[in-house]
């Protein structure tokens, strides 16, 4: 006896993921608080990125740390708004230089 196998293709929706578009179900995509964008000074390599992403998400109340060496620019969510201060200190602990917000 021989098994046999149906596959259905399913319709299109805009993603494979979910018929809204999104790879995720839709309320984990919100986030909420506060969003600040800076520039910082000699990110050169996903390395870099790396570094600040993760001095930055030390600091408490951070939920969401995307930094881009090609732009400078670090995005940064949290559930309040930060100090500038304790932003410069953790991107000089990674050894970059906050220029300033973008």
């Amino acid at each position: 006896m021989t098994a046999e196998t149906t596959t259905a293709t399913p319709a299109a929706t805009g993603s494979c993921c979910s018929p809204s578009g999104s790879c995720h179900g839709g309320a984990a995509d919100i986030q909420v608080g506060s969003t600040a964008v800076y520039e910082v000074k000699g990110m050169t390599c996903g390395h870099c990125e790396g570094a600040v992403t993760e001095e930055i998400s030390r600091i408490p109340g951070v939920t969401s740390v995307k930094a881009v060496a090609a732009s400078g620019q670090v995005t940064v969510v949290s559930a309040a708004p930060l100090e500038e201060s304790a932003v410069r200190a953790a991107i000089d602990e990674a050894g970059y230089e906050l220029v300033g917000r973008a």
